[in-house]
Protein backbone atom coordinates (compact mmCIF):
# COMPACT_ATOMS: atom_id res chain seq x y z
CA UNK A 1 0.00 0.00 0.00
CA UNK A 2 1.42 3.61 -1.13
CA UNK A 3 4.72 1.72 -1.45
CA UNK A 4 5.60 3.54 -4.52
CA UNK A 5 4.36 6.98 -3.43
CA UNK A 6 6.31 6.65 -0.05
CA UNK A 7 9.70 6.14 -1.99
CA UNK A 8 8.87 9.18 -4.70
CA UNK A 9 8.11 11.63 -1.55
CA UNK A 10 11.20 10.61 0.32
CA UNK A 11 13.29 10.98 -2.77
CA UNK A 12 12.02 14.36 -3.71
CA UNK A 13 12.51 15.75 0.40
CA UNK A 14 16.42 14.68 -0.32
CA UNK A 15 16.86 17.23 -2.76
CA UNK A 16 16.21 20.34 -0.54
CA UNK A 17 19.33 21.42 0.43
CA UNK A 18 20.60 24.25 2.14
CA UNK A 19 20.39 25.16 5.97
CA UNK A 20 18.00 28.13 8.19
CA UNK A 21 15.64 29.04 5.65
CA UNK A 22 13.61 27.40 2.79
CA UNK A 23 13.29 29.42 0.19
CA UNK A 24 11.53 29.74 -3.48
CA UNK A 25 14.46 28.55 -5.24
CA UNK A 26 15.45 25.37 -2.95
CA UNK A 27 12.02 24.33 -2.74
CA UNK A 28 11.72 24.44 -6.25
CA UNK A 29 12.67 21.07 -7.39
CA UNK A 30 11.49 19.31 -4.17
CA UNK A 31 7.95 20.33 -4.88
CA UNK A 32 7.82 19.44 -8.83
CA UNK A 33 9.09 16.07 -7.74
CA UNK A 34 6.43 15.92 -5.00
CA UNK A 35 3.67 16.84 -7.59
CA UNK A 36 4.92 14.03 -9.96
CA UNK A 37 5.26 11.35 -6.91
CA UNK A 38 0.98 12.73 -6.51
CA UNK A 39 0.38 12.14 -10.36
CA UNK A 40 2.36 9.07 -10.52
CA UNK A 41 0.09 7.61 -7.61
CA UNK A 42 -3.01 8.74 -9.75
CA UNK A 43 -4.13 11.57 -7.82
CA UNK A 44 -6.12 14.09 -9.77
CA UNK A 45 -3.54 16.65 -11.51
CA UNK A 46 -5.65 19.98 -10.34
CA UNK A 47 -5.24 18.13 -6.99
CA UNK A 48 -1.97 17.69 -7.24
CA UNK A 49 -1.04 21.40 -8.42
CA UNK A 50 -3.45 22.81 -5.43
CA UNK A 51 -1.63 20.48 -2.77
CA UNK A 52 1.89 21.11 -4.20
CA UNK A 53 0.69 24.89 -4.45
CA UNK A 54 -0.49 25.11 -0.83
CA UNK A 55 2.80 23.39 0.23
CA UNK A 56 5.27 26.10 -0.85
CA UNK A 57 2.82 28.96 0.29
CA UNK A 58 3.59 27.29 3.71
CA UNK A 59 6.95 26.23 3.82
CA UNK A 60 8.76 29.14 1.94
CA UNK A 61 10.13 31.82 4.36
CA UNK A 62 9.80 29.09 7.73
CA UNK A 63 12.47 29.40 9.78
CA UNK A 64 14.55 26.43 10.44
CA UNK A 65 15.70 24.99 14.09
CA UNK A 66 19.08 24.19 14.33
CA UNK A 67 18.42 20.78 14.88
CA UNK A 68 15.64 20.25 12.25
CA UNK A 69 17.12 19.91 8.26
CA UNK A 70 14.90 21.47 5.75
CA UNK A 71 14.05 18.39 4.64
CA UNK A 72 12.92 17.29 7.93
CA UNK A 73 10.71 20.29 7.48
CA UNK A 74 9.46 19.37 4.72
CA UNK A 75 8.29 16.12 5.83
CA UNK A 76 6.57 17.97 8.55
CA UNK A 77 4.41 20.68 6.07
CA UNK A 78 3.74 18.07 3.65
CA UNK A 79 2.33 15.54 6.29
CA UNK A 80 -0.07 17.89 7.46
CA UNK A 81 -1.36 18.99 4.17
CA UNK A 82 -2.02 15.37 3.36
CA UNK A 83 -4.28 14.84 6.31
CA UNK A 84 -6.04 18.05 5.51
CA UNK A 85 -6.45 16.10 2.34
CA UNK A 86 -8.03 13.40 3.37
CA UNK A 87 -10.12 15.26 5.57
CA UNK A 88 -8.18 15.91 9.28
CA UNK A 89 -10.39 14.13 11.45
CA UNK A 90 -12.09 10.51 11.25
CA UNK A 91 -15.98 10.19 10.89
CA UNK A 92 -18.04 7.71 12.77
CA UNK A 93 -20.66 6.18 10.83
CA UNK A 94 -24.08 7.77 12.02
CA UNK A 95 -25.97 4.57 14.01
CA UNK A 96 -29.06 6.42 14.39
CA UNK A 97 -32.41 5.21 14.48
CA UNK A 98 -33.96 2.06 15.44
CA UNK A 99 -33.07 0.14 13.40
CA UNK A 100 -30.17 2.02 11.96
CA UNK A 101 -30.46 1.44 8.16
CA UNK A 102 -27.47 1.33 6.40
CA UNK A 103 -27.32 1.38 2.50
CA UNK A 104 -24.08 0.25 0.67
CA UNK A 105 -23.95 1.03 -2.92
CA UNK A 106 -21.06 1.08 -5.59
CA UNK A 107 -19.81 -0.52 -8.71
CA UNK A 108 -19.83 -4.14 -9.93
CA UNK A 109 -16.66 -5.86 -8.07
CA UNK A 110 -15.95 -3.23 -5.80
CA UNK A 111 -15.85 -5.95 -3.36
CA UNK A 112 -19.47 -4.56 -1.56
CA UNK A 113 -21.02 -7.96 -0.38
CA UNK A 114 -17.33 -8.70 1.60
CA UNK A 115 -17.63 -5.20 3.01
CA UNK A 116 -21.83 -5.83 4.08
CA UNK A 117 -20.08 -8.82 5.95
CA UNK A 118 -17.04 -6.58 7.32
CA UNK A 119 -19.18 -4.03 8.79
CA UNK A 120 -21.80 -6.29 10.28
CA UNK A 121 -18.78 -8.11 12.24
CA UNK A 122 -17.20 -4.67 12.83
CA UNK A 123 -20.94 -3.27 14.95
CA UNK A 124 -20.98 -6.22 16.63
CA UNK A 125 -18.08 -7.34 18.10
CA UNK A 126 -17.13 -3.29 18.77
CA UNK A 127 -20.07 -1.59 19.08
CA UNK A 128 -22.47 -4.09 20.53
CA UNK A 129 -25.12 -4.56 17.95
CA UNK A 130 -27.55 -6.35 16.96
CA UNK A 131 -27.43 -6.78 12.97
CA UNK A 132 -29.15 -8.43 10.41
CA UNK A 133 -27.58 -8.28 6.76
CA UNK A 134 -30.24 -7.88 3.53
CA UNK A 135 -29.40 -9.31 0.24
CA UNK A 136 -31.12 -6.66 -2.50
CA UNK A 137 -28.06 -7.59 -5.16
CA UNK A 138 -31.28 -9.56 -7.41
CA UNK A 139 -29.11 -9.69 -10.32
CA UNK A 140 -25.54 -11.94 -8.87
CA UNK A 141 -27.46 -15.29 -7.42
CA UNK A 142 -23.99 -15.73 -6.34
CA UNK A 143 -23.81 -12.43 -4.06
CA UNK A 144 -26.96 -14.06 -2.12
CA UNK A 145 -25.13 -17.19 -1.66
CA UNK A 146 -22.26 -15.27 -0.93
CA UNK A 147 -23.89 -13.41 1.96
CA UNK A 148 -24.97 -16.44 3.32
CA UNK A 149 -22.25 -18.05 3.85
CA UNK A 150 -20.49 -14.73 5.00
CA UNK A 151 -23.09 -14.43 7.49
CA UNK A 152 -23.18 -18.08 8.94
CA UNK A 153 -19.26 -17.79 9.31
CA UNK A 154 -19.82 -14.69 11.70
CA UNK A 155 -23.33 -15.99 13.25
CA UNK A 156 -25.19 -13.05 11.88
CA UNK A 157 -28.82 -13.64 10.38
CA UNK A 158 -28.97 -12.87 6.64
CA UNK A 159 -32.56 -11.99 5.55
CA UNK A 160 -33.53 -12.51 1.36
CA UNK A 161 -36.33 -13.73 -0.68
CA UNK A 162 -34.85 -15.84 -3.46
CA UNK A 163 -38.24 -15.28 -5.74
CA UNK A 164 -38.46 -11.60 -5.09
CA UNK A 165 -36.97 -9.79 -7.86
CA UNK A 166 -37.71 -6.24 -5.97
CA UNK A 167 -35.13 -4.84 -3.94
CA UNK A 168 -37.29 -2.14 -2.58
CA UNK A 169 -39.49 -4.63 -1.77
CA UNK A 170 -37.10 -7.24 -0.29
CA UNK A 171 -35.24 -4.15 1.88
CA UNK A 172 -39.04 -3.40 3.39
CA UNK A 173 -39.88 -6.91 4.01
CA UNK A 174 -36.51 -6.82 5.93
CA UNK A 175 -37.08 -3.40 8.11
CA UNK A 176 -40.50 -5.35 9.46
CA UNK A 177 -38.39 -8.34 10.57
CA UNK A 178 -35.95 -6.92 11.98
CA UNK A 179 -38.49 -4.68 14.34
CA UNK A 180 -39.75 -7.83 15.42
CA UNK A 181 -36.99 -9.71 16.06
CA UNK A 182 -35.26 -6.69 17.67
CA UNK A 183 -32.34 -5.99 15.21
CA UNK A 184 -31.33 -2.30 15.54
CA UNK A 185 -29.34 -2.80 12.90
CA UNK A 186 -30.00 -3.24 8.85
CA UNK A 187 -27.55 -3.40 6.07
CA UNK A 188 -28.70 -2.94 2.59
CA UNK A 189 -26.39 -5.07 0.48
CA UNK A 190 -27.47 -3.72 -3.06
CA UNK A 191 -25.95 -4.74 -6.84
CA UNK A 192 -23.25 -3.52 -8.67
CA UNK A 193 -24.09 -0.42 -11.11
CA UNK A 194 -22.93 1.48 -13.65
CA UNK A 195 -23.25 5.14 -13.11
CA UNK A 196 -24.09 5.59 -16.77
CA UNK A 197 -27.03 2.57 -16.31
CA UNK A 198 -30.09 4.97 -15.60
CA UNK A 199 -32.15 1.81 -15.45
CA UNK A 200 -29.53 0.83 -12.49
CA UNK A 201 -29.37 4.23 -10.87
CA UNK A 202 -33.08 4.62 -11.15
CA UNK A 203 -33.57 1.64 -8.52
CA UNK A 204 -30.68 2.78 -6.17
CA UNK A 205 -32.70 5.97 -5.64
CA UNK A 206 -35.73 4.53 -4.90
CA UNK A 207 -34.14 2.44 -2.94
CA UNK A 208 -32.60 5.26 -0.86
CA UNK A 209 -36.35 7.27 -1.28
CA UNK A 210 -38.19 4.29 0.30
CA UNK A 211 -36.05 3.17 3.10
CA UNK A 212 -34.62 6.72 3.93
CA UNK A 213 -31.56 5.22 5.43
CA UNK A 214 -29.69 6.79 8.35
CA UNK A 215 -26.15 5.87 6.46
CA UNK A 216 -25.37 5.85 2.64
CA UNK A 217 -21.77 4.40 2.08
CA UNK A 218 -19.93 4.25 -1.04
CA UNK A 219 -18.26 1.63 -1.58
CA UNK A 220 -15.28 1.39 -4.10
CA UNK A 221 -12.14 -0.40 -4.99
CA UNK A 222 -8.81 1.63 -4.27
CA UNK A 223 -7.10 -0.12 -7.26
CA UNK A 224 -9.20 2.13 -10.39
CA UNK A 225 -7.36 4.83 -8.83
CA UNK A 226 -8.84 8.44 -10.53
CA UNK A 227 -11.59 6.30 -12.08
CA UNK A 228 -12.81 5.37 -8.75
CA UNK A 229 -13.08 8.83 -7.90
CA UNK A 230 -15.15 10.30 -11.29
CA UNK A 231 -17.33 7.57 -10.16
CA UNK A 232 -17.48 8.46 -6.97
CA UNK A 233 -18.43 12.07 -7.83
CA UNK A 234 -21.79 10.66 -10.36
CA UNK A 235 -22.92 8.09 -7.40
CA UNK A 236 -22.58 11.38 -4.87
CA UNK A 237 -24.52 13.31 -7.58
CA UNK A 238 -27.68 10.92 -7.43
CA UNK A 239 -27.44 9.19 -3.95
CA UNK A 240 -25.59 12.09 -2.11
CA UNK A 241 -24.26 9.89 0.37
CA UNK A 242 -22.67 9.70 3.56
CA UNK A 243 -19.24 8.65 3.58
CA UNK A 244 -16.63 6.66 1.10
CA UNK A 245 -15.15 3.19 2.02
CA UNK A 246 -12.28 1.96 0.24
CA UNK A 247 -11.72 -1.39 -0.53
CA UNK A 248 -8.28 -3.86 -1.57
CA UNK A 249 -6.23 -1.30 0.20
CA UNK A 250 -3.58 -4.26 0.74
CA UNK A 251 -3.90 -4.83 -2.68
CA UNK A 252 -1.13 -3.15 -5.12
CA UNK A 253 -2.53 0.46 -5.10
CA UNK A 254 -1.33 3.35 -6.12
CA UNK A 255 -3.42 5.37 -3.54
CA UNK A 256 -4.83 8.37 -5.82
CA UNK A 257 -8.43 7.29 -4.53
CA UNK A 258 -7.70 8.14 -0.94
CA UNK A 259 -5.58 11.25 -1.97
CA UNK A 260 -7.95 12.68 -3.97
CA UNK A 261 -11.69 11.22 -3.25
CA UNK A 262 -12.42 13.73 -0.24
CA UNK A 263 -11.45 16.63 -1.99
CA UNK A 264 -13.70 16.02 -5.41
CA UNK A 265 -17.14 14.48 -3.70
CA UNK A 266 -16.48 16.57 -0.11
CA UNK A 267 -17.55 13.25 1.58
CA UNK A 268 -15.22 11.50 4.45
CA UNK A 269 -14.18 8.06 3.94
CA UNK A 270 -15.29 5.97 6.47
CA UNK A 271 -13.51 2.51 6.47
CA UNK A 272 -10.88 0.91 4.32
CA UNK A 273 -10.15 -2.62 3.93
CA UNK A 274 -7.29 -4.43 4.30
CA UNK A 275 -7.89 -8.14 3.54
CA UNK A 276 -10.37 -10.79 3.28
CA UNK A 277 -10.64 -11.69 6.45
CA UNK A 278 -13.63 -10.47 8.35
CA UNK A 279 -11.26 -8.44 10.77
CA UNK A 280 -9.78 -7.05 8.16
CA UNK A 281 -11.76 -3.66 8.16
CA UNK A 282 -9.85 0.03 9.33
CA UNK A 283 -11.64 3.07 10.56
CA UNK A 284 -10.06 5.70 8.32
CA UNK A 285 -7.77 8.18 10.30
CA UNK A 286 -6.45 10.77 7.75
CA UNK A 287 -3.09 11.29 10.04
CA UNK A 288 -2.85 7.61 10.74
CA UNK A 289 -2.84 7.41 6.87
CA UNK A 290 -0.84 10.21 6.34
CA UNK A 291 2.07 9.17 8.82
CA UNK A 292 2.14 5.50 6.80
CA UNK A 293 2.24 7.47 2.93
CA UNK A 294 5.26 8.93 4.65
CA UNK A 295 7.01 6.07 5.96
CA UNK A 296 6.32 6.54 9.33
CA UNK A 297 4.36 3.56 9.92
CA UNK A 298 1.39 3.89 12.42
CA UNK A 299 2.05 2.25 15.79
CA UNK A 300 -0.90 3.31 17.18
CA UNK A 301 -3.33 0.86 15.15
CA UNK A 302 -1.23 -1.40 15.60
CA UNK A 303 -1.37 -1.47 19.14
CA UNK A 304 -4.96 -1.21 18.72
CA UNK A 305 -5.48 -4.50 16.76
CA UNK A 306 -3.21 -6.25 19.33
CA UNK A 307 -5.32 -5.38 22.58
CA UNK A 308 -8.74 -6.32 20.03
CA UNK A 309 -7.13 -9.65 20.44
CA UNK A 310 -5.37 -10.50 23.27
CA UNK A 311 -7.12 -12.23 25.87
CA UNK A 312 -6.30 -9.88 29.76
CA UNK A 313 -7.08 -13.81 31.06
CA UNK A 314 -5.45 -15.86 29.04
CA UNK A 315 -2.34 -13.14 29.58
CA UNK A 316 -2.34 -13.44 32.94
CA UNK A 317 -2.79 -17.35 33.29
CA UNK A 318 0.19 -17.27 30.80
CA UNK A 319 2.53 -15.55 32.55
CA UNK A 320 1.94 -17.34 35.52
CA UNK A 321 2.89 -20.27 33.57
CA UNK A 322 6.13 -18.57 32.21
CA UNK A 323 7.10 -17.79 35.51
CA UNK A 324 6.80 -21.39 36.82
CA UNK A 325 8.66 -22.63 33.47
CA UNK A 326 5.78 -24.27 32.12
CA UNK A 327 4.95 -22.48 28.80
CA UNK A 328 4.30 -25.40 26.42
CA UNK A 329 4.02 -25.92 22.51
CA UNK A 330 0.01 -25.82 22.92
CA UNK A 331 0.71 -21.81 24.18
CA UNK A 332 3.28 -20.95 21.55
CA UNK A 333 0.22 -22.11 19.04
CA UNK A 334 -2.61 -19.46 20.74
CA UNK A 335 -0.34 -17.10 20.48
CA UNK A 336 0.67 -17.42 17.12
CA UNK A 337 -3.05 -17.81 16.45
CA UNK A 338 -3.58 -14.20 18.29
CA UNK A 339 -1.14 -12.53 16.00
CA UNK A 340 -2.98 -14.15 13.45
CA UNK A 341 -6.08 -12.65 13.93
CA UNK A 342 -4.81 -9.33 13.45
CA UNK A 343 -4.63 -9.38 9.94
CA UNK A 344 -2.46 -8.97 6.89
CA UNK A 345 1.26 -9.89 8.05
CA UNK A 346 2.93 -7.53 5.61
CA UNK A 347 0.29 -4.90 6.59
CA UNK A 348 1.49 -5.21 10.25
CA UNK A 349 4.89 -4.77 9.40
CA UNK A 350 4.27 -1.72 7.65
CA UNK A 351 2.56 -0.46 10.87
CA UNK A 352 5.88 -0.58 12.29
CA UNK A 353 8.06 2.78 11.72
CA UNK A 354 10.59 2.26 9.47
CA UNK A 355 9.37 -1.27 8.83
CA UNK A 356 7.62 -0.47 5.53
CA UNK A 357 10.13 0.28 3.39
CA UNK A 358 13.15 -2.22 4.45
CA UNK A 359 10.43 -4.94 4.09
CA UNK A 360 9.01 -3.55 0.90
CA UNK A 361 11.09 -5.94 -1.49
CA UNK A 362 10.56 -9.31 1.33
CA UNK A 363 7.62 -11.37 0.53
CA UNK A 364 5.64 -11.54 3.41
CA UNK A 365 3.25 -15.20 3.16
CA UNK A 366 0.24 -14.90 5.01
CA UNK A 367 0.48 -18.80 5.28
CA UNK A 368 4.10 -17.98 6.65
CA UNK A 369 2.73 -19.71 10.01
CA UNK A 370 1.36 -22.77 8.06
CA UNK A 371 4.45 -24.92 8.35
CA UNK A 372 4.75 -24.03 12.21
CA UNK A 373 1.45 -24.91 12.86
CA UNK A 374 1.70 -28.58 10.75
CA UNK A 375 4.45 -29.39 13.01
CA UNK A 376 3.22 -28.49 16.31
CA UNK A 377 0.04 -30.08 15.04
CA UNK A 378 2.20 -33.29 13.97
CA UNK A 379 3.39 -33.89 17.66
CA UNK A 380 1.68 -35.93 20.72
CA UNK A 381 0.03 -34.30 23.63
CA UNK A 382 2.67 -35.27 25.86
CA UNK A 383 5.61 -33.94 23.08
CA UNK A 384 3.70 -30.14 23.29
CA UNK A 385 3.67 -30.58 26.92
CA UNK A 386 7.37 -31.56 27.36
CA UNK A 387 9.39 -31.03 24.50
CA UNK A 388 12.27 -32.04 26.38
CA UNK A 389 10.84 -35.80 25.08
CA UNK A 390 11.73 -34.33 21.47
CA UNK A 391 14.52 -36.82 20.82
CA UNK A 392 16.22 -37.87 17.17
CA UNK A 393 13.62 -40.68 16.19
CA UNK A 394 10.53 -38.38 17.35
CA UNK A 395 11.83 -34.88 15.83
CA UNK A 396 12.35 -37.41 12.20
CA UNK A 397 8.58 -38.80 12.86
CA UNK A 398 7.18 -35.35 13.47
CA UNK A 399 9.06 -34.04 10.26
CA UNK A 400 7.24 -36.64 8.04
CA UNK A 401 3.79 -36.11 9.91
CA UNK A 402 4.22 -32.19 9.06
CA UNK A 403 5.26 -32.74 5.44
CA UNK A 404 8.73 -30.38 6.47
CA UNK A 405 12.12 -31.23 6.85
CA UNK A 406 14.25 -32.13 9.81
CA UNK A 407 16.34 -28.91 9.77
CA UNK A 408 12.22 -26.79 9.87
CA UNK A 409 11.52 -29.06 13.24
CA UNK A 410 14.75 -28.53 14.66
CA UNK A 411 14.54 -24.69 13.98
CA UNK A 412 11.31 -24.79 15.41
CA UNK A 413 12.17 -26.04 18.75
CA UNK A 414 15.41 -24.17 19.45
CA UNK A 415 13.28 -20.91 18.56
CA UNK A 416 11.22 -22.29 20.90
CA UNK A 417 13.55 -23.06 23.91
CA UNK A 418 14.67 -19.17 23.48
CA UNK A 419 11.69 -17.63 23.36
CA UNK A 420 10.72 -19.82 26.37
CA UNK A 421 14.01 -18.67 28.28
CA UNK A 422 13.69 -15.06 27.09
CA UNK A 423 9.75 -14.67 28.06
CA UNK A 424 10.83 -15.84 31.43
CA UNK A 425 13.28 -13.43 32.43
CA UNK A 426 10.68 -10.81 31.19
CA UNK A 427 8.02 -12.47 33.23
CA UNK A 428 10.04 -12.26 36.63
CA UNK A 429 10.27 -8.29 36.84
CA UNK A 430 13.31 -6.06 36.93
CA UNK A 431 15.36 -8.50 38.70
CA UNK A 432 15.53 -10.80 35.67
CA UNK A 433 15.08 -7.86 33.51
CA UNK A 434 18.69 -6.89 34.76
CA UNK A 435 19.83 -10.52 34.05
CA UNK A 436 18.57 -9.87 30.46
CA UNK A 437 20.02 -7.03 29.80
CA UNK A 438 23.61 -8.39 31.14
CA UNK A 439 23.36 -11.04 28.74
CA UNK A 440 23.29 -9.00 25.41
CA UNK A 441 26.49 -8.38 23.77
CA UNK A 442 28.26 -4.62 24.70
CA UNK A 443 27.99 -1.82 22.21
CA UNK A 444 31.65 -0.88 21.56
Amino acid sequence: MFENLSDRLEKSFKLLKGEGRISEINVAETLKEVRRALLDADVNYKIAKTFTDNVKEIAIGQEVLKSVKPGQMMVKIVHDELVKLMGSEKVDINLKGNPTIILLAGLQGSGKTTFAAKLANYLKTKKGRQVMLVACDVYRPAAIEQLKVLGGQLEIPVYSEDDNKSPVSIAQNAIRKAKLENHNTIIVDTAGRLAVDEQMMNEISQLKKSLDPHEILFVVDSMTGQDAVNTAKEFNDRLDFDGVVLTKLDGDTRGGAALSIREIVNKPIKFVGTGEKPEALDVFYPERMADRILGMGDIVSLVERAQEQIDVDEARRLQKKLAKDQFTFDDFLAQIQQIKKMGNMKDLVSMIPGMGKAMKDVDIDDDAFKSIEAIIHSMTRAERDNPALLNGSRRKRIAMGSGTDIQEVNRLIKQFDETRKMMKLAAGGQKNMRKLMGRMPKMR
